[in-house]
């Protein structure tokens, strides 16, 4: 359900990267698009419609209320190419250091952007 909020949200507010949603959290690599002139969507503008049409459906799917996602989000600010790949294989091999995969590839919940060829 996650997953299928961050592919159809990515080409509105943002560029994704690579995104994976794991049993107790999840990760996105992207770049915020430009709202208007000069000002790019932000990082509540961007996970705010996720984590809320999300969390309705997994609620709904529980048959419960309530919070589903922490308030907070935790972000970094990747200023060059070794540190965007460092991220990039780390969201690509969380599910892989996790035990839920053997290979990247093999998670269905790891989703790439159009841009970034599936490289495991």
């Amino acid at each position: 359900m996650v997953k299928r909020f961050v592919e159809s949200g990515h080409d509105k507010r943002f560029l994704l990267s690579v995104a994976v949603v794991m049993p107790d959290h999840a990760h996105l690599l992207l770049w915020p698009k430009e709202k208007y002139s000069g000002v790019f969507y932000s990082l509540n503008d961007i996970l705010r419609p996720i984590k809320g049409a999300s969390s309705r459906g997994i609620n709904l799917f529980l048959g419960r209320r309530g919070p589903v996602w922490q308030k907070e989000s935790f972000d970094r600010i990747i200023r060059n190419e070794r540190e965007w790949r460092e991220k990039y294989d780390y969201i690509c091999n969380n599910p892989v250091k996790n035990g839920l995969a053997e290979k990247p590839n093999e998670y269905p919940w790891l989703v790439f952007g159009e841009q970034f060829i599936n490289r495991y």
